[in-house]
Parts: structure tokens; sequence; C-alpha cells
């Protein structure tokens, strides 16, 4: 095979463990968890009392911090950083290019007399300056216009990120402008937070409680990727470059045998995941699962469910940590939705909820049927789920999306909602008026002697929905691998507390404060949200093409890809929500519909460069050397006078001319002049650069099928998937 090829083979079939392996007995997990966390603990071992409560007053209440707090914060936090060998402290926020950002400042500062001293102050912690002009704005900000501020996030704890040459003391923040909108992920996400915190009170009050705590929203996110050996990775320029391949056919072998999932776990991808999930504890991340996914090389770890915003701010960790540590085994951890064609794509099932006082109100409890404020809360998501499918549909665009959304183990682009046959029973009973008795969960009978029966859920789930009731929470899997989960967590929550201050505005109207009208009110509200909003409860197979044609029929959208999608945040009835609930401005808005069309035309741009390139320089040459040979090969037999058949060189020669048309087609179609909007340029970029980008794959998959294998140069899906 290729020199490339060969030597990432070779380099990876003579691979060894790079050190000796951990010794996890010496520590056990349950010590080192959060150790690397300015935590509660730590904060109620180093802060004074008074202190203390204080700030604990503000994560419970959501108060102001007082200024005089956070000086003894300051210097409670920079002790406990110099002390774990940190030397410098980082603002962390999240702006809106999807990835994480950070500035490094050092706690040293000089004392005036030849000497330094290690500074942190209220101020220091409170605010940080970055440059603003260098990030995406849509906008908001002019190039030259550089100011803006990081704000620390007080609910986010501050987390030391160790270094093999030191650590670092990383605060969370909020990133905004000068004016005050929001740069980034996080700020929204607090603000929706807060709307849900203000509706959720209001619904709790109906209910009988006077003074109800904050309603917190929870989230825990599945994170599905892949890992392949780094030698592989660099020798394909189309996944070091744009995270997936651009380039490659099936494997005789891929899936279809359904051996890989939840099979043994690799002992190179276990070690990688054993110190993945230990760096992992040290950052207070509450990782739970793992396993082996569906496609070859694709593995899964999940974490239990927190607060929506650490659990944000751990899932950034997470991904971080995969791919570093991914690294020191040898193995690059690729995050793209779709990395390998024909195979399994990866997502991130996000599982939101949300509590009061450490009590999930998505709980049944044993009899739903009678929980007239379980219902309530079911009730008003599917009316958000209904009234705005459509931006449900744009938080999750992206380009690496496109290629995921309704393939295997993905849901579709319609937004509906699964709840099951029993709570479905429940509601369809209330909108007909007549409540009976509701379903009996009954006992699942094994067939072996030595267990006992179990207990039977009363629905099975439902893998191929977009949104389903999972027991407990609602799990939302049209989210990206790659993505940021604050997105969506902005929409659900704004969503929610849309819905709930409309119930509580109801119920407030009906009761006039009278509890014994209430039981009469839930259920007519009850009853005219599913009458009106029913049509987006699905409980069958999302994947099938009847489907689409009942969901067109009860007017559910289906916006098939980014360019239909993200226009949606655009629509009147967003605009209207994300400004009453103080969530976003419309100029914030405005911004991001202008900055997601933006980067998936330049997503799409780096993968068609890419494609010519790699076409007309690695693929193309290969090609013709091959088409040689054959040719050779031809003429000597003639010359011999021996019969011989030409059938194959002749097919690589019409192979090889299309190719070269397809690549010449490529290039013009990207060389067009650009479309005046940003719409129309991504419409562009969709329906002329994309489908001239596949021709070229096509053509060139079918080549690989054919040109001698060492003759071919970049690394094939069954040496990447497989070897190990």
């Amino acid at each position: 095979m290729s020199s490339a090829r060969q030597n990432a083979v070779t380099a990876v079939t003579n691979y060894r463990p790079p050190e000796t392996p951990m010794d996890f007995s010496r520590t056990p997990a349950q010590e080192i968890f959060g150790a690397n966390v300015f935590g509660e603990q730590v904060m109620r071992e180093r802060l004074p009392k008074a202190i203390f409560k204080a700030l604990q007053r503000t994560l419970a209440e959501g108060t102001k911090l007082d200024v005089k707090v956070a000086d003894a914060v300051a210097v409670a936090m920079r002790d406990w950083a110099i002390e774990k060998g940190a030397t410098h402290y980082a603002h962390v926020f999240f702006p809106l290019t999807g990835m994480t950002a950070e500035k490094h400042d050092s706690f040293l500062e000089p004392d005036g007399r030849g000497g330094v001293l290690a500074e942190f102050s209220a101020r220091q912690l409170i605010q940080g300056e970055p440059d603003a002009s260098s990030f995406p704005s849509g906008g908001l900000r002019a190039t030259f216009e550089a100011r803006g501020y990081t704000a620390w996030d007080v609910t986010s704890p501050a987390y030391i990120m160790e270094n093999a040459n030191g650590t670092t003391l990383c605060i969370p923040t909020v990133f905004c402008s000068w004016t005050g909108e929001a740069l980034d992920k996080k700020t929204p996400l607090l603000r929706s937070m807060q709307a849900l915190d203000a509706q959720g009170r209001r619904i709790l009050k109906l209910f009988g409680n006077p003074t109800p705590d904050r309603v917190v929203s929870t989230a825990g996110a599945e994170q599905e990727y892949f890992l392949i050996d780094r030698h592989f990775f660099f020798a394909r320029p189309d996944m070091l470059n744009a995270g997936r391949t651009l380039f490659g056919t099936k494997p005789p072998k891929g899936q279809e045998l359904e051996d890989q999932y939840f099979g043994a776990i690799p002992d190179r991808v276990l070690a990688c995941m054993l110190e993945t999930e230990r760096e992992l504890y040290k950052l207070g991340v509450p990782v739970k699962t793992r396993h082996n996914e569906v496609a070859p090389a694709q593995y899964e770890l999940a974490p239990v469910y927190e607060s929506a915003n650490v659990a944000t701010d751990h899932q950034y960790m997470t991904m971080m940590v995969l791919q570093r540590i991914a690294q020191k085994y040898g193995m690059t951890c690729l995050l793209h939705e779709k990395p390998f064609a024909d195979v399994n794509g990866s997502g991130k099932h996000l599982n939101w909820s949300f509590s009061h006082n450490g009590v999930n109100l998505l709980e049944p409890g044993d009899t739903p049927h009678d929980n007239a404020q379980f219902l309530v809360f079911c009730a008003a998501i599917i009316r958000g789920v209904h009234l705005h499918a459509k931006l449900l549909r744009a938080v999750v665009a992206h380009a690496g999306n496109d290629h995921r959304l309704g393939a295997n183990e993905a849901p579709p682009a319609i937004m509906s909602i699964y709840l099951g046959d029993s709570l479905t029973d429940i509601f369809e009973q209330i909108a007909r008026g007549r409540v009976g008795k509701k379903r009996s969960a009954g006992e699942l009978n094994v067939g072996v002697d030595t267990l006992p029966p179990l207990p039977k859920d009363v629905s099975d789930r439902n893998r191929t929905s977009p949104f389903a009731f999972t027991g407990n929470k609602f799990e939302f899997r049209g989210v990206g691998s790659s993505q940021s989960i604050a997105g969506p967590l902005v929409a659900l929550n704004t969503i929610m507390a849309d819905s709930l201050d409309h119930i509580a505005t109801q119920l407030e109207t009906m009761t006039g404060g009278a509890p014994g009208k209430l039981n009469k009110a839930v259920q007519k509200v009850l009853k005219n949200i599913f009458t009106e909003h029913g049509a987006v409860v699905f409980n069958g197979d999302n994947y099938s093409d009847e489907w689409q044609a009942e969901a067109e029929r009860r007017g559910l959208p289906n916006l098939r890809d980014t360019v239909d999608a993200i226009p949606a945040l655009l629509e009147p009835e967003t605009l209207t929500l994300f400004e009453k609930n103080k969530v976003l401005s419309r100029r914030e808005v405005k911004s991001r519909h202008e900055i997601y069309l933006e980067r998936y035309i330049k997503d799409i741009q780096v993968e068609s460069n890419l494609t010519l390139e790699i076409a007309r320089t690695q693929l193309f040459p290969a090609v013709i050397t091959y088409q040689q040979r054959l040719a050779d090969t031809a003429r000597s037999l003639s010359s011999l006078e021996i019969s011989h058949c030409t059938s194959t060189l002749e097919r690589v020669t019409k192979l090889a001319g299309e190719l070269q048309h397809a690549m010449d087609k490529l290039e013009d179609t990207m060389n067009q002049e650009t479309p005046a909007t940003v719409r129309q340029h991504a419409t562009h970029v969709r329906d002329a650069i994309l489908p001239a980008m596949n021709t070229v794959r096509r053509l060139a998959d079918k080549l690989e099928t054919i040109v001698a294998d060492d003759i071919w140069p970049l690394p094939t899906y069954q040496e990447m998937l497989f070897i190990k």
C-alpha cells in the first residue's frame, strides 16, 4: 500500500502503552471526586461562616453578591489554587464559536521593591476584559469595537485544570459586549433558567406552596464519540481539517452484524476511558456510564444530570478531557456528528427536567393519573413543543448534524413528543372529559425461575422520537455530538417558562385564588391544551414514511436541513418568545441567525476546498497511476498476441474522466459570485456546492473499490474502524 497508509498501519499494530498503567486501587474514586473544584466543602472550610452563608444564600435564592463577600472568596480561591500549584487564573467563557475561550493572567504582580506578590482581588474575580472584536457577533459589534467583558458566574464553581507542567485556576464566566448584549451561550442560558424559575414558582404557589424555593432547570447530556489511532487521523487531511471523512467507501463489514453495541471494550480504549473518567471525577463531573456504541470504534459516556448551567460547563469539560486524554493513548477523539459515512452518527442526547428543593417536578410518582401538578408541567411541555417546534429544530441545526438527523439512532427533522401509551391515554381521557382507570404497569416475566418478577414500565422507550418522555425527564435526541447543550437548553427552558406563564395566568383567573376551584380549573386547562396541541404527540415509528405523511397532515413542520431551519429564529413568534421572557433581545436573536448561517457556509467552504484538494492531489494521481499500470499490462499482452480483457481499464478510464469533469465543476461552482444575503449564500452552498462535492466523492469512492490497494493513498474505513 502507499507509504502513508503503510506507516500508519505499522504504527498502530506496533502500539505500546505510553507509560505504566495507573494503579486505581491506591486512590479510590470517591476520594478524588471534586478534588479540583472550589465547591461547597472547600468554601465551608476556607471562608468565614458569615461569608459562606451569604454566598450560599446567593446560590440558593439568586440574590446579588456583595462585593465584600466576593473579596473574601477571591482571597480564599487564590490561596487554594496556589496550594494546588496554580500560577495563573483564567476567565473561561463560551463565545458563539461553539467552543470555549480563555484568557490567562498570572497571580504575580510586582511589589515595587524588585519582588512579586500573589494578588487576586474581587475586581479580578468578578470581571475581566478580553478582546471582543475577533469573536463572531452577528452585527452586535463593529470590527473596530474591541471592548468585551467577562463576568464571574457564581452559580458554577471554579476549578483547577491540570497540565503536565502546572495547573490553572479556571473561573466560569459570562461574556458580554460593552453595551451589555450577550456575546456568549452562558448569558441567555442563565436568563432562561431565571425565566423558568419565575413561572415555575407561580405554578407551585397555585398547588399550595405559598413561598416556594427556586425551580432549577436540570440536565445531563450523553456524549457519543469515535476513537481512532492518531496515525490514521494525520494521514487523512479531511479529518484533520474538517473533523470527518470526505472520502471513503463502506467497509466489507460495518455495523450490520450489530456486534459492536455494548460489546467488550478494547483494552486500549478502556484504559483511555478510565483515565478520562478519573480526570472528570477531579473536576466534579458526575460521569456514570460508559459503553461501546452502535458503530465500530464508537463509544458513549453519560453523566448523572445536575443543574443545567453546571451541566453545560461540565459538557465542555468532558469534550476537552476526552480529546486530551485520547492523545495520551495515541488516539484522536472525533466529536463530529458523522465522521464516517454509512455507519452510525454521534449525538448528544440531552436529558432535561427541572426540580424544586431537590425534588424532580417531572417525577410522576406512584399515581401519575391523579397527580395534577405533574400533568400541568407535562401539558406545558406539550404546548411549548407544538408552538415552537421550528425553534427546537433550529437550535440543533448545523452542517455536521445535517448528515445525522433521520439516520440510524437519530431522530428525524420533524419535532414530535413521545409520551408513552399510559400518559397519552390519560391526556386523551382528559380531552374527552371522561377520566377512568389508568393503565397498570404490571410485571415483566422473563421466564427464569430463579429471578423474581420485575416491575414493568407502563410503556416501552421510543428511540426514534426526537423528544421522548423517559419516566421522569424528557430526552431531546436531536442535539449533535459536537454541539454545546446551551442553545437547546435555552430553547427548552424558555418555551417551558412561556407555557407555564400561559397556564398560571389561566388558573389564577379561573380560581380567583380559591383552592377549592383548582381541580376543576386544572382539568379544563389540560383539556384545552391537549385538544389544541395534542397533534405533536406521536408514539409510533418516527423513521417510517407513513409518519412523514401523517406529520404533514397534522401541520407539523419538517425543516430538513440547516438552511431551512436557522431562519426559524427570525419567526415573529420566536422573537416575541425570547423578548417577552427576557432571554434574548431581538438584536441578540438576529445576531445568532447571522452567525449560525455564516458558520454553515464556512464549514461547507472548508469541506469543499478539502474535497477538491484531496481529489486533485492525492486520489486522481493514484487513479492515473493505476490506469497507466492497466494500460501497460494491456499493451504488453497485446504485443505478445495474448487474448486479454480490458474492461477494468475501460471502466477506470471512464470514471477517471467523470471524476476530472466533476472536480472542474466543483471548482467552477465554488468560484461563482457570492449571493447578496447570508441566507442566499447559504442556499447556494446547499443547492450547488454540496451536490458538486457529493458527486466528486461518489466517483472517488467507486474508484477506491477498483484501484489497486497498494496505490490508494488514504487510510480506508476498514483500517481506521477496525485496526486498534
